[in-house]
C-alpha cells in the first residue's frame, strides 16, 4: 500500500490522545485545532474529564468524537468510584469512555471484583456512549489472563477490548492484539479492538492494520471496530499527507 493511502486510512483510525498530567485547557483546545486537517480527521480526540468541556467546545459542528478515560491510570477496584467517573464525564459531554479494568484484582484471582468495575461502567454509559475496555496487556502479562481480561469485556458487552494505558513500561504488542483479536472473533466480531500505546511510525501501525485485515478482514478495520491510540503518530500521519 503506498504511503500516503495508508496514513489516509490511519488517520480515519486515529484515537488523537493527550493525557498529560500538565494539561490545559489552552493545550487542549490547540490539539482540537490540530485535528481538523485538511486531509481529513481523525475519529475521535482522547482527553481527562476535566478537558471534555474544551475539547467539546473546540470541536463543535465536527464529527469527531470525545472520548475521555475513567480509572485512569491505575485501574483500581472500587466499582463505585468508577460508576461515579464515568457519569461526570458523560455529563460533562464525553461519547466515549475508556475504562482501565482492574486487572491487578484480576491478577489476583478477584475476577468478580474485575467484573463489578466493567458493569458499573456499562451501566452508568447508558445507551449510546462507546465503551472501551483497557485490559492493560503488558501487565497481565500471560495469555491466559488476556484472555480471561478479554472474557470480561466481551461478556459486560463492552464496544471495544483495549491494550493499554500508555502509563506502563509494556503497552500494545503484537501478540496481545491477536489474542484479542482471536477473542473478539471467536464471539462474532462485534466488539472491537483499540491499541494504544508506543505506536508513533506508519510502520509500525501498518503491523497492526496487516494483523486485524489477516484475521477479520479488510473491511471490519473501520472506526466503529478498531482505532489507534496515539498523539506521536498523527504527526508522521500529518507529515506523510502534507508531501
Amino acid at each position: 500500500m503506498p504511503q500516503s493511502l495508508l496514513a489516509s486510512r490511519l488517520l480515519a483510525l486515529l484515537d488523537l490522545t493527550s493525557l498529560g498530567e500538565d494539561d490545559s485547557p489552552i493545550r487542549i483546545r490547540a490539539l482540537c485545532a490540530s485535528a481538523c486537517t485538511p486531509y481529513g480527521q481523525p475519529a475521535a480526540v482522547c482527553v481527562y474529564p476535566e478537558h471534555v468541556t474544551s475539547a467539546r467546545e473546540a470541536l463543535a459542528g465536527t464529527p469527531i468524537k470525545i472520548a475521555s478515560v475513567v480509572n485512569f491510570p491505575e485501574g483500581g477496584d472500587d466499582p463505585q468510584r468508577v460508576h461515579r467517573e464515568t457519569r461526570r464525564a458523560v455529563a460533562a459531554g464525553a461519547d466515549e469512555i475508556d475504562m482501565v479494568l482492574a486487572w491487578r484484582a484480576l491478577r489476583a484471582g478477584d475476577t468478580a471484583r474485575a467484573k463489578a468495575g466493567v458493569e458499573a461502567c456499562r451501566q452508568a454509559c447508558g445507551t449510546g456512549i462507546t465503551l472501551k475496555l483497557i485490559l492493560e496487556t503488558g501487565e497481565l502479562a500471560s495469555p491466559a489472563l488476556i484472555r480471561d481480561a478479554s472474557a470480561i469485556g466481551l461478556d459486560a458487552g463492552v464496544d471495544f477490548l483495549k491494550t493499554s494505558t500508555g502509563k506502563v513500561p509494556v503497552n500494545a504488542t503484537l501478540p496481545a492484539a491477536t489474542l484479542m483479536l482471536d477473542a473478539i472473533a471467536e464471539r462474532g466480531g462485534q466488539c472491537g479492538l483499540k491499541v494504544a500505546g508506543g505506536i508513533r511510525t506508519l510502520g509500525e501501525a501498518q503491523q497492526y492494520l496487516a494483523l486485524v485485515d489477516a484475521k477479520l478482514g479488510s473491511a471490519w478495520a473501520a472506526p466503529m471496530r478498531f482505532r489507534i491510540g496515539a498523539s506521536a503518530l498523527f504527526d508522521a500521519i500529518v507529515a506523510e499527507l502534507g508531501h
